[in-house]
């Protein structure tokens, strides 16, 4: 019998609709008032452009270095790799793995209390049962899961034409309302490019940035990707494209239909939107199409985080349970159980805008600012025949979007900054110790004595 081991099964169809359904979740749905709010007037749509302007510049980071190491693990591999895989490199991918297993549940909880949040309009919950569907909603997932890949790339494609259809219905029902043009005519009316224009679109941003996170999602899966040095990154950038067109659109059609000065204090807006145009039983049916793409959401997002327990285990650098695949299925259930444990745990407990601050505002400084410092360090010790795939204008994408992800830093508040330097710090006190019993880096440059390895993580 072979040993098991992750299976290079998923082709650029099934790799887009992957990403896609992780982008397209509860997301859009929730955060289309809060935008319209925050920027109180008709440019909201610009915060939409900030927002997929931003994810295209940061794709080009991630398929240079998802082109380039394609395994499983992706941003925990790029960071290894970037910073020196004997030195500071396990430090910065340590750092990365231990923000995860608390930002990755924070992901699948806000996607399941998205959930539970617009069920209520087909039927009022208590604080109480509202937790209790999204609890639930986490259980079903894990168990959808619980599957080989082959058949988990099926499922996604299922999905993401559910997620298609809703987002076509959205749009065709602004089309034929006849005023489709009309929030296009209106969306530069009083605007004034000054700094509390600017700082709204950054406030703003951090909403519309949240509804694009999950472009990379396939990097999480880079050693089960057919062909990845092409694949990875066309995944990426159709899956951007694909998905900015379909929220500008979402949003022009819904605000032709509902004014940006009622939609910007609709809970349900796109229901209320649907049942202007087609009555009650049509606001019903969107209502429980808008649940199927959030539902579609937390199963792609679970997939992909699962992956990266993983990869760090299998790499010696985490707890060795997480790098067991299941004898037959030839998955990591270990880290599909305890990301979806945290993560059910998470959603009876968090409201959701606090969740979705917390999510950016831990990841920023290691995962995106750090991925993009470190392929500066790549692109200057490497030879540039190591990567398959090469960004127009180098380095400016690079600078751009590191300038662009501080931005989004600031915007997410002081508190929730001071949270994620705190959680960093903890595990750079973690790190710490477990380098100084292993006699890893920084205590000791070069690689471990494989006698001592892991003795913090038997």
């Amino acid at each position: 019998m072979s040993t098991p081991h992750l299976e290079r099964r998923l082709g650029l169809a099934q790799a887009t609709a992957i990403n896609m359904i992780d982008m397209v979740g509860i997301g859009p749905f929730i955060t289309l008032p809060m935008v319209i709010g925050m920027m109180n007037g008709p440019y909201f749509l610009y915060a939409w452009i900030a927002g997929a302007v931003l994810s295209i510049v940061d794709a080009m980071i991630w398929s240079e270095l998802g082109a380039a190491f394609p395994k499983a693990g992706g941003s925990y591999n790029f960071l290894k790799e970037a910073y020196s895989e004997k030195g500071a490199g396990r430090f910065m991918s340590f750092l990365f793995v231990w923000q995860t297993m608390i930002q990755a549940p924070l992901v699948i909880a806000s996607a399941a209390i998205g959930f539970a949040s617009y069920f209520s309009y087909l039927v009022p919950l208590t604080d109480i049962t509202s937790k209790l569907v999204s609890g639930g909603v986490v259980v079903l997932i894990v168990v959808l899961l619980y599957r080989k890949i082959e058949s988990i790339g099926k499922i996604s494609v299922l999905l993401w034409v559910g997620v298609l259809l809703t987002m076509a219905w959205i749009i065709g029902g602004g089309l034929a309302n006849g005023n489709f043009l009309q929030p296009l005519r209106e969306m530069n009316e009083g605007l004034t490019v000054n700094y509390g224009f600017v700082a709204a679109i950054g406030f703003a941003s951090v909403k519309t940035v949240y509804s694009y996170l999950g472009y990379y999602n396939i990097c999480h899966l880079g050693a089960e990707i057919k062909n990845p040095t092409q694949n990875i990154p066309r995944s990426m950038f159709y899956s951007i494209a694909g998905i900015a067109a379909l929220y500008l659109l979402m949003n022009i059609s819904v605000v032709s239909v509902v004014p940006w000065q009622e939609a910007k204090d609709s809970e349900f807006v796109v229901s209320l939107f649907i049942q202007r145009l087609a009555g009650n039983t049509a606001a019903t049916i969107v209502t429980v199409l808008i649940l199927w793409v959030a539902f579609a959401s937390v199963f792609s997002a679970t997939l992909g985080y699962t992956r990266i327990p993983y990869a760090a285990a299998a790499d010696g650098a985490f707890f060795k349970v997480f790098a067991r695949l299941h004898p037959t299925k030839h998955f990591p259930h270990y880290s599909l159980l305890f990301l979806g444990g945290v993560a059910f745990v998470f959603s009876m407990l968090f409201r959701l805008s606090d969740v979705i601050s917390a999510i950016l505002a831990m990841r920023i400084l290691i995962q995106f600012m750090g991925q993009g410092v470190g392929l500066l360090l790549l692109r200057k010790n490497r030879s540039k025949e190591d990567f398959p795939y090469k960004m127009p204008l180098f380095p400016l994408p690079v600078i751009i979007a590191l300038l662009m992800w501080a931005g989004i830093l600031l915007s997410t508040g002081l508190t929730m900054v001071i949270s994620g330097l705190v959680v960093i710090t903890l595990g750079a006190i973690v790190y710490m110790i477990k380098a100084k019993v292993n006699h890893e880096w920084p205590f000791r440059a070069e690689a471990p004595n494989p006698d001592l390895k892991n003795q913090l993580f038997p």
